[in-house]
């Protein structure tokens, strides 16, 4: 029947409920009652009575598909006339409005939803949400489990879009919100929800979708940041709906390569190695530099406290997967401003590390420092320094890496994940032995002229990153530069903001070695020593 006379299961976009509170009100509530109850003012003298909506033993049967139906067709025999009328996803918003009424265990629900992956496999899309009923699913958990994730998902279908692999629907939906909200002269609302678009709708299918087209990615981005701009900078209407309508072509292409068909094992190996090599560098070049000056340094008994560190770090990150996937939901704006405050905690940090080292590239400082100040300096509390500082960069790549792999997880790319992840840790911990070995033949100079260098790249690298994440998160405006290159790895976005934060660091790095420089005085001695 369906395939000869085909009706739409679902709704092509996420139902809006506040659209559907209105139409339900305009067209249902004179007898059917504001609350649902089926005793509106016109509903005396009816017969058959209104349905009851609030009657949960009746709704457990009924599906929003079937509600669909009733709308658009009627009901013989009873005062229920069509509303064939209503554009198809006014009456989709409609029919999911009324079948709110029932449920009303809506946090329990949200928990369920967010900690069993088992209920979540059981609505993959907006047509398995239309078409099931509770009693369904009640055969297979528990009726008023099953009444709390109906409850949920009937005021939040939403969740539905971001769950389903591929699907940029409450993406889209944000956006046209945004854009009504922008007509209507709220510009702060309009900024919030295209805002919300990006972190609820897109932000977390980013991670896939840069390890399959990291072009379109890259262009997906810049049009958000050209969106929020235009909308920042009260621009015209049309302005801001020829960028909406921008994104929603870059939408479609997006998911036209997100569908689970275009998965390969190649590509999640691929996917999996380079994100945990990218991630994973810069932690390890800056363990193997503590690493290596805890050994010039000969304080074997402090060793033990970076290594703690980047161990708790690897623990915490376990723990976090956990919690993600079973007991909390990480929403996009959580994922960025970790990784914007992480970054900038740590490149503030590098940057007095690197400063610090570049002092001590003079083999008269560094036998000075060791002679006067290096138990004070190693002492309980420093060691904890180096502690913190361990578990700092280390957590900071192993929050992203989890979210990042959480998106690229399946069934049929499990094993090729593994085999990449593999091979990238074997790369890291053969990158991080030759870095040890060779450092123990450089010489004081040497060794830590280059170890400031490192430390100095890595804070303007982490000033960019860290910014860049607080604009993603709505914490900071967005300035777009046009054409400008975006090479995420350097810390380097087409934004003025994160431009601007890196030149100022650059700046501070530069007065900071012309005053250490003007702090010598003579000629550098030869240096014979080595590490």
């Amino acid at each position: 029947m369906l395939r000869g006379y085909p009706v739409p299961l679902a709704p092509h976009n996420t139902p809006d409920l506040q659209n559907g509170a209105r139409l339900y009100a305009q067209n249902c509530a004179s007898c059917h009652g504001l609350s649902g109850n089926g005793q509106g003012p016109d509903a005396r003298g009816l017969d058959p009575a209104p349905i009851d909506f609030t009657d949960a033993e009746r709704a457990r049967q009924r599906s929003l598909f079937g509600l669909y139906q009733v709308i658009g067709q009627g009901l013989d025999g009873t005062a229920m006339q069509s509303f064939s009328d209503l554009p198809a996803q006014d009456r989709w918003d409609l029919a999911a409005y009324t079948g709110s009424f029932a449920f009303d265990d809506v946090a329990r629900g949200e928990k369920i939803w967010e900690s069993d992956a088992s209920i979540r496999a059981q609505f993959p899309d907006l047509t398995a949400w239309s078409s099931m009923t509770p009693v369904i699913l009640a055969s297979k958990v528990r009726p008023d489990k099953a009444d709390a994730v109906f409850a949920f998902l009937r005021r939040h279908p939403e969740a539905i879009a971001k769950a389903s692999g591929g699907s940029l629907d409450l993406a889209r939906t944000k956006l046209d919100e945004s854009l009504a909200a922008y007509r209507a002269g709220q510009k702060s609302a309009a900024k919030d929800l295209a805002l919300s678009a990006y972190l609820d709708g897109f932000e977390p299918f980013e991670a896939l979708l840069g390890t399959r087209d990291a072009d379109l990615l890259s262009s997906i981005e810049r049009s958000m940041a050209q969106l929020r701009d235009a909308i920042d900078k009260n621009r015209p209407v049309s302005d801001v709906e020829s960028q909406i309508k921008t994104l929603k072509v870059q939408f479609a292409q997006a998911e036209a390569i997100l569908v689970p068909d275009n998965a390969s094992g190649a590509s999640a190996f691929v996917g999996a190695f380079t994100i945990l090599l990218r991630e994973g560098l810069e932690a390890i070049l800056i363990i193997v530099a503590m690493i290596a000056f805890l050994r010039k340094a000969e304080r074997p008994e402090v060793m033990s406290y970076v290594h703690g560190g980047w161990i708790t770090a690897l623990i915490a990150g376990g723990v976090t997967w956990f919690a993600a996937t079973y007991i909390i939901g990480i929403s996009g704006a959580s994922r960025e401003l970790t990784e914007g405050f992480g970054s900038l905690f740590a490149a503030a940090i590098l940057l007095f590390v690197g400063l610090w080292m570049h002092g001590k590239s003079r083999v008269d400082e560094w036998q000075r420092y060791i002679r006067e100040t290096m138990n004070k300096a190693l002492s309980r509390g420093s060691a904890w320094f180096l502690f913190g500082l361990a578990f700092l960069v280390v957590y900071r790549e192993v929050f992203e890496t989890i979210l990042f792999f959480a998106a690229l997880w399946s069934d049929d790319t499990g094993v090729s994940i593994i085999a990449g992840s593999g091979a990238a840790l074997l790369l890291l911990a053969a990158l991080a032995w030759a870095m040890l070995r060779y450092s123990r033949k450089l010489q004081i100079r040497k060794f830590f002229a280059y170890s400031s260098a490192l430390m100095i790249v890595l804070t303007v690298v982490l000033t960019g990153k860290g910014i860049g994440a607080l604009q993603e998160a709505g914490m900071l405006d967005v300035t777009p530069l046009k054409d400008f290159p975006r090479i995420s790895m350097l810390g380097i976005y087409p934004a003025l903001q994160p431009i601007l934060a890196q030149v100022l660091v650059v700046a501070v790095i530069g007065l900071g070695f012309w005053l250490i420089g003007k702090g010598h005085d003579g000629e550098r001695p030869k240096d014979r020593h080595t590490v």
